[in-house]
């Protein structure tokens, strides 16, 4: 057999049944032969999406040195080992390769725990080949193959349908449709969205209910999950702000410190100073001026944020991803499955009588069937809503199953819901089965719209029916009142009803009943007109609960939500309106936006529409990623949730992608930042919380540990301008920026986060890593460490002290001083006292630490001899301590008139 024609993928729902098995070269009964599938097999390749490869293991750990302070340590330990400077050089080095394995280590942990989320379409699959129905590998499967499908199956390949029977397909992993599709093989206009190609069944979705046969149009990256997979490879994973900001800082302090040895090394030429002498004391300038801790700690203090976020049910892939939500300005959130349970509720029952509410959320039985005033309403006095319910519930094919806390049905959503509430209301489907058996069935069908059954009842039999209003309308010619009285109906009134539930964002079905039924009368001929309407069923998605108060929280953290579905613009607004997305559940024509609206919007009008609207309803993928694009190009950092394939793409261009752990596809797993254990929109609120806490502990960090770098870069550059000896020798400065680091700085990475956090603005995109005013600071405390160190450094050799002395407490007066000022440090704005002295108990342990490592450094003979330090007296330490207290006063005076000002 010649190979197949070839022809666009777009055109696959715009072509008749018989087109498509003429052009394919198969057959429509009998299928391909083995021989020519085992061909196409080699010609097409496997039915897989295309590997997405990853950086090698030497890449990675290479990845782990890619700073440019990690180049200049490097340098520096290269140059250190040269001259000799053995202990410095290793030092060095040792601090290098600590932090690269740190981060190493917490990529690959988060890699580990998600390599088993890459196998959505991976799936056994039914075909008919050489006439014979098998079962393969969707792995195996060809263009012009012949697919059969039934409820409960997943869809292996892109199908062009050439019969079905009532067949309905759950596509919300694909379009964000929440209701199962009902499929046919009508033939489509050829510019059909996805979303509404109803004579096609797409890879990765799932059949509810019925069955259907079709021929392979699309395998692999061909298919409609092919082409998203590709959008999702070509979208940009940014830089995260905070790698963005550290990098831009990191490369300004890069130069400032080589600027600064450069100099010194200059003026001690100048000076006739001997020049190797010179080199190393410039060299021992760009050491000391180097943070050395601030790679480890930033990596330390973000493996804890992941810690945190974990206990949080939030799972990090990307370690700088947990300081990103802290400076999230807008969040795109996907509707279902992420604010909306993705579980159809029953949230209200309509009787000619009087409206039903009814309670509780997704397939949990727990709830109540409540009146208007919020009574509980009784069966025993309501027949109009006992035979409503035991419609719904009997002429009804899902199943309803637990496992442990969690329910899940099997069958179509819809019906799901239906027997919910009817279990709710006391009904069982074990009941329900004994009571009234069913005998016959017409089954639901796109065409018929509505499924009626056949039950005996006692000596008797009952026709029970559901479907569409409209429809019902046709088959009913009276109405039940609550005391069981049948009347001639009143269609306004029903219509009246279904457009206010409609109004509300709820998917209206109707129920009725004809008893006594002759079993023999039993035919769609004899329905119309024979059926009495018992009431109207309303029902949604339901909004998760805790939804409503997280959006409102991102709000008052000044982060905009809006919300993009390719789900209805009615149904989406409805959800908006009711989570606090839309205001008031308002939607004008600038709120909300469908995609045919974005489309139809001009290039240089996208930005500002994107910009104004709150809701995006029925977008396809790749408008998704416009969106996402747009908001960045508009300077926001953008997260974006989600759980669809449909999601992916812009998942992997948000600055921070979220994919929901329990009900979100693999693939959109893969492409996020971020996984919600709990898939619960509020966990994302607990997230800003913590990369807020993880942002403001950096800064905390940089800020008290710079002024300790600069201090010592600059007592070295003074002190060959002025051709005096050094106040502290290179091996010196090493043993105070690692020790303080480990045993001050560090600890706070587990400062507590601050009160008031969730009530301020998110970060501007554009404001550097330090603040003008924290600049100052640090420049601030610089100047005073360079003032304090040389003058005690003189004062001791002035009154009889050695240099080892004198250099002992120039060392002791940094660390000490770095002591008080880490107090100060735990909060940028306020008063160390005002904010506990004791609350991070850490920190007083790790001050404990420092002190004994700084008694040894003084004291211990074999330390004094490595080091070249000496025992200090009480005095030495009194000046100390003065000094230190003065910056401290000076310090908090500086945060005082600032705070005034």
């Amino acid at each position: 057999m010649a190979a197949p024609t070839s022809f666009e993928a777009s055109t696959h729902h715009g072509i008749s049944g018989h087109e498509i098995v003429l052009l394919l070269e198969t057959d429509p009964h009998r299928g391909l032969s083995g021989d020519e599938a085992a061909q196409r097999l080699k010609r097409y390749g496997r039915n897989l999406l295309p590997a997405q490869r990853g950086a090698g293991l030497l890449l990675r750990i290479l990845g782990q040195f890619h700073h440019p302070l990690i180049y200049v340590l490097l340098i520096a330990g290269t140059v250190t080992a040269l001259l000799g400077e053995y202990v410095d050089s290793v030092v060095i080095f040792a601090v290098v390769i600590v932090n690269a394995a740190v981060g190493f280590i917490q990529e690959s942990k988060a890699e580990a725990a998600l390599q088993s989320l890459r196998a959505l379409v991976r799936t056994d699959a039914k075909v008919v080949r050489d006439g014979h129905e098998r079962v393969i590998t969707s792995e195996e499967l060809v263009p012009g193959d012949l697919v059969l499908v039934e409820a409960g199956d997943k869809v292996p390949a892109d199908i062009r349908l050439l019969r079905e029977v009532d067949l309905r397909v759950d596509e919300s992993a694909l379009t964000g449709e929440s209701v199962p599709v009902a499929k046919n093989e009508v033939v489509l206009p050829d510019a059909t969205p996805v979303a509404d190609r109803h004579n096609m069944a797409h890879s990765g979705t799932l059949v509810t209910a019925g069955s259907g046969a079709g021929v392979v149009v699309a395998t692999g990256a061909e298919t409609e999950i092919g082409e998203i997979h590709r959008l999702v490879g070509t979208a940009t994973i940014l830089a995260t702000p905070l790698t963005e900001k550290l990098a831009r800082f990191s490369r300004v302090l890069t130069v400032g410190i080589l600027a600064l040895a450069a100099l010194t090394f200059a003026i001690g030429l100048l000076r006739n100073q001997d020049a190797v002498e010179t080199f190393t004391a410039a060299v021992a300038l760009a050491v000391g001026a180097i943070p050395e801790g601030l790679p480890a700690a930033v990596t330390i203090t973000l493996a804890i944020g992941v810690s945190r976020m974990a206990k949080r049910r939030a799972v990090i892939r990307r370690l700088p991803a947990v300081e990103t939500l802290g400076g999230t300005t807008v969040i795109c959130a996907d509707k279902t499955g992420t604010l909306t349970e993705n579980q159809m509720t029953v949230r209200e029952i309509w009787t000619p009588d009087e409206p039903v509410v009814v309670t509780g959320a997704g397939y949990a039985t727990d709830g109540a069937l409540l009146s208007r005033s919020g009574t509980p309403v009784s069966l025993e006095t309501n027949a109009a809503l006992r035979w409503t319910l035991l419609s719904g519930a009997a002429c009804n094919d899902a199943v309803l199953t637990s496992a442990g806390d969690r329910w899940d049905i099997v069958g179509d959503p819809t019906e799901a819901a239906m027997l919910v509430v009817a279990v709710k209301a006391g009904f069982t489907p074990e009941a329900l089965v004994e009571a009234q058996p069913r005998v016959d069935t017409i089954t639901f069908s796109s065409e018929r719209q509505y499924m009626a059954t056949l039950h005996r009842s006692g000596n008797g039999h009952v026709v029970l029916v559901k479907g569409a209003v409209e429809r019902m309308l046709e088959l009913c010619s009276t109405q039940m009142r609550a005391d069981g009285a049948i009347e001639p109906i009143d269609g306004p009134a029903v219509l009246k009803a279904v457009e206010t539930l409609a109004a509300e964002g709820l998917r209206v079905l109707a129920t009725g009943v004809r008893t006594p039924a002759d079993p023999a009368d039993f035919s769609e001929e004899a329905l119309p007109g024979a059926v009495t309407l018992t009431g109207l069923q309303a029902m949604l998605d339901p909004p998760r609960a805790a939804a409503t108060p997280a959006v409102t929280a991102c709000h008052t953290a000044g982060i905009a939500v809006k919300m993009i579905t390719g789900d209805h613009a009615s149904t989406a607004s409805a959800i908006a309106g009711a989570v606090g997305v839309l205001d008031n559940g308002a939607a004008d024509d600038r709120a909300v936006l469908t995609g045919a609206d974005l489309a139809a919007l001009p290039p240089e009008e996208f930005p500002d529409a994107v910009e104004r609207a709150s809701v995006f309803a029925r977008v396809s993928p790749e408008q998704k990623l416009r969106l996402v694009e747009a908001l960045q190009d508009r300077g926001h950092v953008v997260a974006m949730t989600g759980d669809g394939v449909n999601d992916a793409p812009a998942l992997r261009q948000a600055n921070i992608g979220v994919a929901m752990g329990r009900s979100g596809t693999e693939v959109a797993k893969d492409a996020a930042d971020m996984v919600l254990t709990d898939d619960d929109f509020a966990t994302i609120e607990a997230a800003v919380e913590e990369g807020r806490g993880v942002f403001d502990n950096l800064t905390k960090f940089i800020t008290w540990t710079l002024p300790t770098n600069i201090g010592e870069g600059l007592v070295i550059l003074v002190a060959i301008a002025l051709g005096s000896a050094l106040p502290i020798l290179p091996t010196q400065i090493l043993w105070i920026n690692m020790t303080t680091a480990v045993a001050l700085g560090l600890m706070l990475a587990f400062e507590p986060k601050e009160a008031g956090m969730m009530t301020r603005p998110p970060r501007d995109p554009g404001q550097p890593l330090l603040t003008r005013a924290l600049v100052g600071r640090i420049l601030l405390v610089s100047g005073l460490l360079v003032a304090g160190s040389w003058w005690l450094f003189e004062w001791e050799l002035a009154n009889g002290a050695t240099l080892p002395e004198a250099r002992t407490a120039a060392l002791n007066l940094f660390v000490v001083v770095e002591a008080f000022y880490l107090f100060s440090c735990r909060s940028l704005t306020q008063s160390a006292w005002r904010i506990g002295l004791f609350t991070n108990r850490l920190l007083v342990v790790g001050v404990m630490v420092q002190a004994v490592a700084q008694l040894l450094i003084t004291y211990l003979p074999a330390m004094n001899s490595v080091f070249q330090t000496a025992p200090l007296d009480a005095g030495g330490w009194l000046r100390i301590f003065a000094i230190a207290m003065v910056v401290s006063v000076v310090v908090g005076a500086e945060k005082w008139l600032r705070a005034r000002r």
